[in-house]
């Protein structure tokens, strides 16, 4: 799913305009975005958590020239799954259209 279909379903199910829609997906993704920059974490209940990891420097190569490279240490985002998110995406799937088989 693409951001645009996110937020062409949240206009959906809202009743609300794309435009409106679009405001309130980007400031979901800002504000979680902005929590991760002050070095929080978001907890999602039933969703999941996101959280920044530490990478340590290290020494690397270069794929081209295979010359040894130093990369410094770095944050990066990291999300862990619910409980209840893994057990709804391991159920058996619904059609689409909410319909059973017959």
């Amino acid at each position: 799913m693409t951001k645009a279909e996110l937020v062409e379903e949240v206009s959906r199910v809202s009743d609300l305009t794309k435009k409106h829609s679009e405001v309130i997906v980007d400031s979901v993704f800002q504000t979680i975005i902005d929590a991760l920059h002050r070095g929080e974490k978001i907890e999602l209940r039933g969703f999941g958590s996101f959280r920044l990891r530490q990478r340590e420097p290290r020494r690397g190569r270069n794929p081209k020239t295979g010359d040894k490279v130093d990369v410094p240490p770095k944050k990066v985002p990291y999300f862990k799954p619910g409980k209840e998110l893994k057990d709804l995406i391991n159920q058996t799937p619904v059609p689409p259209d909410g319909e059973l088989g017959a």
